[in-house]
This record gives C-alpha cells, sequence and structure tokens, in this order.
C-alpha cells in the first residue's frame, strides 16, 4: 500500500510540473505578445481563439488530410527500405564498406537543401513530397538500423555459436532481436525528420496543407493563425514522438534502447 501512494505521489508531482511548466510558458508567450515591441507576435489567447476558429471552419483539418498523406507514405517507405539496408549494412561487411561513409555523410549533411533540386526533378505534386520526407528520414533510419546490428554483445553470438547454432539462428535469435531497440529510436527519430521535411515541402515546393496555412496567414497579417497553424504542427510532433518514446521504454529494456 506504501508502495502505491509513494508511486501516486510521484505521478502527482510530475504532472505538477508539467502544468507549471506550460502555464509558465504560456505565461510568458502571452506577456511577450502584449509587449509592445513587435505586432507579428501575437499573445497566446489570440493564438488560441484563432486554433478553435480554424477548427470549426474545417481548415486546420483539410490542412492535415493534405499533410499527413505525404508523411505517412514517406515515412512508410523510409521506414521499409531504411530499416532493411541498415539490416544489410550491418550483417555484409561489403555492404558496410560501400555504404557507410555516403550515410554517414547524408547523416551530417543539410538534407534540407536538396529539397528544391527535388522539386526541379519531381514537379510540386505528391512526388516531390514524399521522396522530401524520405530523403530527411532514411539516413537516420539506416544509421541506427545498422548501428544496432554491429553493436551486437559479441558474448551472445559466440554463446549461440558454441551451442551449435546456424548463421541463420545467430541472425534470427540473437542479432535481430538485440538491435530491435535502436531500430525503433531510428524509426522514431526518422520520423522526427518526417515531420520536418513536410513541412518544408510544403513551404517551398507547393502551397498545401499546413505549409499553405502557414503562407497564406502570413501573406495577409493574419498572425494569430499563423502562429496557430505553426503551433499545431509542432504540437502534434511533440505528441507523436513522445507517444513512441514511452511505447519504446515499454518494449525494450533501456540497455536495449540505443
Amino acid at each position: 500500500m506504501d508502495v502505491q501512494n509513494n508511486d501516486g505521489r510521484r505521478k502527482g508531482r510530475r504532472l505538477l510540473r508539467l502544468f507549471a511548466s506550460f502555464a509558465f510558458f504560456f505565461g510568458v508567450w502571452e506577456l511577450v505578445g502584449r509587449w509592445p515591441l513587435s505586432a507579428a507576435f501575437p499573445p497566446f489567447s489570440l493564438t488560441f481563439l484563432a486554433f478553435f476558429r480554424m477548427l470549426w471552419d474545417g481548415s486546420l483539418l483539410n490542412a492535415y488530410l493534405s499533410t499527413l498523406q505525404p508523411l505517412l507514405i514517406g515515412f512508410a517507405i523510409c521506414g521499409v527500405i531504411g530499416v532493411g539496408f541498415g539490416i544489410w549494412m550491418g550483417l555484409s561487411r561489403a555492404m558496410e564498406w560501400c555504404s557507410l561513409p555516403v550515410f554517414v555523410i547524408l547523416q551530417a549533411a543539410p538534407m534540407a537543401a536538396v529539397i528544391p533540386l527535388i522539386t526541379y526533378v519531381y514537379g510540386i505534386g505528391l512526388t516531390s513530397k514524399v521522396l522530401a520526407v524520405a530523403v530527411l528520414a532514411t539516413p537516420l533510419v539506416v544509421m541506427n538500423s545498422y548501428k544496432g546490428i554491429r553493436n551486437t554483445n559479441p558474448s551472445l553470438i559466440q554463446m549461440c555459436r558454441s551451442l551449435q547454432g546456424t548463421k541463420t539462428q545467430v541472425v534470427l535469435k540473437i542479432i535481430l532481436p538485440y538491435a530491435a531497440g535502436m531500430v525503433f529510436t531510428g524509426l522514431r527519430m526518422g520520423l522526427a525528420m518526417g515531420f520536418v521535411g513536410v513541412v518544408i515541402a510544403e513551404l517551398l515546393i507547393t502551397p498545401t496543407g499546413i505549409g499553405d496555412l502557414i503562407t497564406y496567414h502570413a501573406s495577409v497579417a493574419d498572425y494569430p493563425e499563423m502562429f496557430a497553424a505553426v503551433s499545431s504542427i509542432i504540437f502534434l510532433a511533440a505528441v507523436t514522438i513522445n507517444a513512441l518514446e514511452r511505447i519504446q521504454r515499454k518494449l525494450f529494456p533501456p540497455e536495449l534502447q540505443g
């Protein structure tokens, strides 16, 4: 009973700190927005009301229907290809030798600069936005999958081999389960970059979705609506990534989470 009470108190304190943090942040936003420094920075109260206005008139929902389509398609593509290629690279020395330097460079390079080139080659349709998501997300997925394979505990592999385990059994029963946590981390980080990619694509490639709302309301100086659109995509990305992180903590022990 005492343990349950202590757990309840800890959860209550965490919730209290969370609410206090949000209250402090939004309070500072409200004060700065009302300070006569820039008319382009609205207070939180006006942004909050603008968010519900866009929900009521359906513009925000329609924008997300357009934004989430390339995000989900691009993330699914980079998830399948990225995980598969990362595992292949981790299991094959030849593939590692050929591909690792390329993905190290891609992971460090500012890949957002490639998006205008994608537009030039593929136009301004759905294909370009899907590719923008995949280009930004795939290097992270590949590298984390590769590291998960390469960082498998050698003693576990040796133990399986000492028990007459075949190479296939070593891969299926030791390496892949051990790497699953890092693979999941790569997918979570890739999804975060996917959000970045789809917003950049909508701002630079074609005025659709959330990018269209941001661009339009900025062009007509409707700053509460503009900040509401920006805040909504940040909030959705944060909630999604946090939910995936919580799932990862439940599925994998700390030493396998990367």
